[in-house]
């Protein structure tokens, strides 16, 4: 308990799924969090729920004038912003052939200008200060390629390399920036069918927790991430993905599940 006790955070995309567990989780170490998103119901009722630490605020990410919003609903809860976590994102299943123009940018805009926009504003209001904590919530998808999602990777690798040169920029002067690369959650974006948990953990048994993650398993590494425990990390690339990137296993080779 306790771990971010006298920070704020503004969390993005923190109505439901990732964000809302983080947002979760933050005011129960003690922080006061801005649950940032641009679905209004649900981020509303997520703050009531949390109580008087957590506040709602509408705020689309690719939209430079919210982000200055954002920052000063922080400033005003907490009187300064202390951790950001870009973790607004949506996701498109086609193939390069089937992708738009209009969707690549789409996709980009929400995921990559979200997220260096995030890092600029936000940024900017720490390295004044000469601290704080940025927390880019990239994917397994931004360390390997994967059929389908040509945008969502292209986005996902571009927060990875803005990560590192925030982290460049920004480390030697007190702000760290680490990305966060998440495998298969259960939310509504990883899960949009709402299949049951059987289902859905049949589909990961070539991967070693042979699961699905659960959203608070994320937010525990951007609640170390956030925290004072992680003092000396500055650019690092933390995979929360159940050994996916790890590798797949070959079926019925020695040291598969089943096999002596």
């Amino acid at each position: 308990m306790n771990r971010l006790q006298g920070k704020t955070a503004i969390i993005t995309g923190a109505a439901r799924g990732m964000g809302a567990a983080t947002a979760e989780l933050f005011v129960a170490e003690g922080a006061r969090v801005i649950i940032a998103d641009v679905l209004t119901a649900e981020g509303e009722a997520l703050a009531k729920t949390l109580g008087g630490n957590a506040r709602f605020v509408q705020h689309d990410v690719t939209d430079e004038a919210s982000w200055q919003r954002v920052l000063q609903a922080g400033i005003d809860l907490g009187g300064a912003v202390d951790v950001l976590v870009n973790n607004a994102g949506v996701l498109m299943f086609k193939t390069l052939q089937q992708t738009e123009k209009s969707d690549f940018e789409r996709v980009l805009s929400v995921n990559l200008t979200g997220s260096f926009l995030g890092v600029r504003s936000i940024g900017a209001h720490m390295l004044e200060r000469g601290r704080g904590s940025i927390v880019n919530i990239s994917s397994v998808d931004g360390m390997k390629a994967a059929n389908g999602l040509g945008a969502y990777c292209s986005s996902k690798w571009g927060i990875r390399g803005l990560t590192k040169v925030a982290a460049m920029e920004y480390g030697h002067k007190g702000v760290r920036v680490n990305s966060v690369h998440p495998g298969g959650v259960d939310t509504a974006m990883g899960n949009p069918y709402a299949e049951d948990k059987a289902a859905v953990n049949q589909r990961y048994q070539m991967v070693p927790m042979q699961r699905v993650g659960e959203p608070n398993e994320v937010a525990q590494t951007s609640l170390f991430l956030a925290s004072d425990e992680s003092s000396y990390l500055c650019g690092a690339e933390i995979t929360v993905d159940g050994g996916m990137t790890t590798g797949f296993y070959y079926v019925g080779f020695p040291g598969a599940p089943g096999v002596e």
